[in-house]
């Protein structure tokens, strides 16, 4: 099974491809869809799309997962996040994928076993599942990693319950 993890955002996305197979992960790959600031917001948006859908087109992942949300105080930049964050949902539903979501919390506890963990062993933790000599960059690419694994963690964990 291959997951596309997404760091979502406008300005910086994170996305890396994770094959999960039997209980072993194995990278596939990892960047970043950077858009420059000063470009008019509507056309950073179709820059996002259109970059999306071809990492999604050249990767050919089974399934698309997404780091939650989370904001607490700028609604301003939460506003322009959750639109790209749906851009980004919608060239994945584009081209026939289903769609998951975790928060950072359940992302944390996936990859290294403990809901509050600092970044730091989040990083440190996907690269060792992955077997990386170093830890993933942008920083943006790592987190979209660890989206990955968590979601491979998860829907294997519901594979094997749902077969017994």
């Amino acid at each position: 099974m291959r997951v596309l993890g997404i760091d979502p955002g406008y300005a910086t996305v994170g996305y890396g491809a994770v094959d999960y197979e039997g209980n072993k992960f194995v990278w596939s790959e990892h960047g970043a869809i950077i858009t420059p600031a000063k470009t008019p917001f509507e056309a950073r948006l179709e820059q996002l799309f259109d970059e999306m859908s071809r990492v999604i087109g050249f990767y050919k992942p089974d399934t698309v997962a997404f780091e939650e949300l989370f904001f607490n105080t700028n609604t301003k930049t939460a506003i322009k996040v959750a639109q790209g964050r749906g851009v980004l949902v919608l060239a994945a539903v584009k081209q026939g994928l289903e769609c998951f979501e975790y928060t950072p919390l359940q992302i944390k506890q996936a990859v290294v076993g403990y809901g509050r963990a600092e970044k730091k062993q989040v990083m440190l933790m996907t690269k060792t599942l992955l077997g990386l000599s170093a830890i993933p960059r942008p920083d943006d690419a790592a987190d979209a990693l660890a989206v990955a694994i968590c979601h491979a963690h998860t829907i294997g964990t519901f594979r094997r319950c749902s077969y017994k």
